[in-house]
């Protein structure tokens, strides 16, 4: 990922917007790319690794993986609204 590479413009200065990153990676890796050697074990179906785990039943499309994002979005802020107090304190 480019998030950990320092001489790019993807790069994350802060350890929360990096944390961030790397899990909607993750999100997408195993839950919504379908993966060529997965498939083949499954008769040619598009199979993700959370699905050959037995975790999700059929993968995720990216519309389901925004709206999860959005679902979240005021908890978000309130976590960023108590990290400037934080930040404020010290």
């Amino acid at each position: 990922m480019r998030r950990f590479t320092r001489l790019t413009n993807a790069f994350s200065k802060k350890a929360y917007n990096l944390s961030c990153a790397a899990a909607l990676h993750f999100m997408v890796y195993n839950f919504v790319k379908s993966h060529a050697t997965l498939a083949r074990a499954n008769y040619g179906r598009p199979t993700t690794p959370a699905m050959a785990a037995g975790i999700a039943p059929q993968p995720r499309t990216y519309e389901e993986v925004i709206a999860l994002l959005e679902a979240r979005e005021p908890d978000a802020r309130e976590v960023s609204t108590r990290r400037k107090d934080y930040q404020d304190q010290t």
